[in-house]
């Protein structure tokens, strides 16, 4: 009687600690889980801010590469003129 009631006892000893590393395995893994899950929603929001920079990039680009599109930029960065041409500083 005596063996049976210990036998019982280690078995339930050997089931509490193999159920206690399984909760802490499970844990870990979701901890990482939702690392990774924040750590994915901050790359996808880079990703969204590098398309839309490319986007306004490729926009500027292509609005420099014509003289409408370059003289302001000319006027603005530079403050060159042409002949015949000047620029008037207006402050607020």
């Amino acid at each position: 009687m005596k063996l049976r009631f210990l036998g019982r006892m280690v078995v339930v000893f050997l089931g509490t600690i193999a159920f206690a590393l399984v909760g802490i395995q499970f844990t870990h893994i979701v901890g990482r889980n939702i690392a990774m899950a924040r750590s994915l929603h901050d790359v996808e929001n880079d990703v969204q801010t590098l398309r839309a920079r490319k986007i306004e990039q490729e926009r500027e680009v292509q609005r420099l590469t014509t003289p409408q599109g370059a003289v302001p930029e000319i006027h603005d960065r530079l403050h060159y003129v042409g002949p015949h041409e000047t620029i008037i500083y207006l402050k607020r």
